[in-house]
């Protein structure tokens, strides 16, 4: 069976050396040799390059040796964030974070670290002596360990 560890060496050799930019969200090694990566970049990745990385891994490994199939992809828009980088890499844009509990978080991400996500949160609230709500920016400190899944919201 093809080790994950080699996958990951090839990709992150491929990627400091041709595009900085680009980083590992998940490499996977299935029953079978199905190889699956999962890239990341500020930007997005285009086809041509997960092509080029394809065709890199390609030549890394022996099909005589041992037979696998790859695929080479881009993060989603819509998945779950999974590594720290797509954290920073959203840093202003909205996003909508499932914490433990159930409770949904929508709001714009301020900061990212390892410890946790600050988020900028409309919420509506009843000031004393008034009858109508009104919309106010409140920052919440998320630490990592309470976020189950964050997705981008995508507005069209």
């Amino acid at each position: 069976m093809i080790e994950k560890s080699y996958i990951e060496e090839i990709t992150s050799s491929y990627c400091a050396t041709e595009h900085p930019e680009y980083y590992i969200v998940e490499v996977a090694v299935h029953p079978g040799n199905r190889i699956v990566i999962e890239l990341g970049a500020p930007t997005g990745l285009s086809i041509d390059a997960c092509v080029a990385l394809s065709k890199h891994i390609e030549g890394k490994l022996d099909r005589e040796t041992e037979d696998f199939e790859l695929e080479v992809g881009s993060a989603g828009l819509t998945s779950a964030f999974k590594v720290l980088r797509q954290y920073t890499d959203a840093v202003g844009e909205e996003v909508e974070v499932l914490r433990k509990g159930g409770i949904k978080e929508k709001g714009t991400l301020r900061a990212a670290s390892a410890e946790g996500i600050t988020l900028a949160v409309l919420r509506k609230v009843r000031p004393e002596g008034q009858k109508r709500k009104i919309e106010v920016e409140e920052e919440l400190s998320i630490p990592m360990d309470e976020i189950l899944q964050t997705k981008r919201v995508l507005k069209f």
